[in-house]
Order: structure tokens, then C-alpha cells, then sequence
């Protein structure tokens, strides 16, 4: 029996670390060319570690040469563009789901559904109406067009923030009103406080999808003013498409504010996932 568990959890391991291999080695593999000079990347090959490991790739980003001058212009667009989505989608989605979660008017619950039940809709049906729309009123090609389809709530997030906010015990709710309370004061002080694990998350799971946002931004602006780092990169495996180590440094550069997230905030998202558990 102890030869069958201790094989057993041998298995097991083995099978994690192929998975892990297969999850992370594509993000090695961009790290190390990124690093790697583009002498040393034509004569030894992709897989070779840099020796010595070189900052000319995330250098040349950064030049004119690099793209109608280089990723400072994405990397601007795509903060200021992540930024005022995710101030609206939070304000807007939490006061949505504390309407839905603790106030009473006609047709709460259907109003709900329907609007969650968008979530089945797939981005690339609605991505013509959109662009027909923002060349109606002539936004194409601007930085509020960028940001006007997303900034008002998430179907998602209004979603899981409902479902935690009715779980706020209504006692303590109670005892505030009884104190002179009004709505946007009980949010304030109260709900948000008692939800704040799975509103990290929610603002971690809004960041990464906009950053990462590559096909509306790529419909919706032509040129480098508005470009976003997703379609800069995309732009440098075309454009250098024989400058592996470029390309890979642009890619390392687009992923690397996700990863320092992840690293900051895992506590909160583990604590957000058990606190969803439970209730």
C-alpha cells in the first residue's frame, strides 16, 4: 500500500510538472531571447541561454527606429487607456450591484439576467455594430473610442459583486441606518470594506483583460497615435519579423506589469477565491 501511494503521488507530481513546464516555458523562452543578443540568437540558435545577457533589445523599443518612434507611445496610450476603464468599470459596477443586490424596484431580478445574460454574447458579434457606431458620431480613431465600450460596467463584475454584496449581514446595515446612514455613506463604509478581497481581484481581472485587449483596438484606431502595446507588438513581429530578440523584448515588456500584479496581490485573490467558496 505504500508502494501504490508513493507511486501514486510520483504520478501526480510528474503530471504537475509537465503542466507547469508546458504553462511556463513559453514565458522562459520569451525572457531569455529578449536577453539574448542578436548575434549570439542567428549563431546558437532559440534555446541557448544569453551569455552575457544584454539590454539592447529593451533599448531599441525605445528608439525612433523601433515603429514611428518606438513603445513609449503604446505604453503612455495603454496606461491612460487601462486607467479610465478600470475607474469606471469599478465605480459604475459596484454601485450597479449594490442596486441589485439591496434595493427594491420593478423588474430588478429580469433587468438583472438580461444584462448578465450578455456575457453569452461573443466580442467579435458585436465589434462591427461598435466601429459602425463610433464612426457615426465620429470617434474612430480616437482615445474615447478606445474606452467608451468598456467604461460603464462589466456584466461579469457587476455579476460577482452582487452575489457577495447580498451577503453582507443586514444587521450591521441596520444598525448604520439607524445611525443616520444614507446609501453612498452604507456602500462606502460598509459593503465595500467587507468586500474589498474580491474587489482587488475584480480590479486585478479588469487590468489584465484591457492590457492584454488586442482585437477592438486593433478594429478601431489605424496609425501610431492611439496605438495601444498590443498592437505595437503585433506590429514588430511584421515589421521585424527576422528580429526575434526585438520582438521577444516587446512581448516580455507587455507581460511583465501583469506579472508584477500577480506577485503584489496574491493574497487577495486567494482570499477572495475562499471568501466566494464559503458563501
Amino acid at each position: 500500500m505504500l508502494a501504490r501511494r508513493l507511486l501514486a503521488h510520483l504520478a501526480t507530481y510528474l503530471v504537475l510538472a509537465a503542466a507547469a513546464v508546458l504553462t511556463l516555458g513559453p514565458f522562459l523562452f520569451s525572457v531569455m531571447t529578449a536577453f539574448t543578443s542578436t548575434r549570439q540568437f542567428a549563431q546558437q540558435g532559440p534555446l541557448s541561454f544569453p551569455a552575457p545577457a544584454v539590454l539592447e533589445n529593451f533599448l531599441g523599443l525605445f528608439t525612433p527606429s523601433a515603429g514611428s518612434g518606438g513603445f513609449v507611445t503604446p505604453v503612455v496610450v495603454t496606461v491612460q487607456m487601462v486607467a479610465v476603464i478600470l475607474v469606471g468599470q469599478m465605480v459604475f459596477s459596484v454601485l450597479a450591484a449594490y442596486a441589485f443586490a439591496q434595493l427594491r424596484f420593478p423588474g430588478r431580478d429580469l433587468l438583472f439576467w438580461v444584462y448578465v445574460a450578455t456575457l453569452m454574447v461573443p466580442q467579435v458579434v458585436v465589434v462591427v455594430p461598435l466601429y459602425l457606431m463610433m464612426s457615426e458620431v465620429g470617434l474612430r480613431n480616437t482615445f474615447w473610442a478606445l474606452v467608451l465600450p468598456f467604461v460603464l460596467g462589466s456584466p461579469y463584475a457587476i455579476f460577482l459583486l452582487r452575489e457577495n454584496f447580498r451577503g453582507v449581514p443586514s444587521e450591521l446595515m441596520d444598525a448604520m441606518r439607524i445611525d443616520g446612514a444614507g446609501t453612498l455613506r452604507l456602500l462606502w463604509h460598509l459593503v465595500v470594506p467587507l468586500n474589498r478581497p474580491i474587489i482587488v481581484t475584480l480590479v486585478l481581472i479588469t487590468v489584465v483583460t484591457h492590457w492584454n485587449n488586442f482585437m477592438w483596438p486593433m478594429v478601431i484606431t489605424s496609425g501610431p497615435e492611439w496605438r495601444v502595446i498590443t498592437v505595437a507588438t503585433s506590429a514588430l513581429q511584421s515589421q521585424y519579423n527576422n528580429n526575434w530578440t526585438l520582438v521577444m523584448a516587446g512581448t516580455t515588456l507587455a507581460m511583465l506589469p501583469l506579472v508584477l500584479l500577480m506577485i503584489v496581490f496574491q493574497k487577495q485573490i486567494t482570499s477572495s477565491v475562499g471568501d466566494t467558496t464559503l458563501r
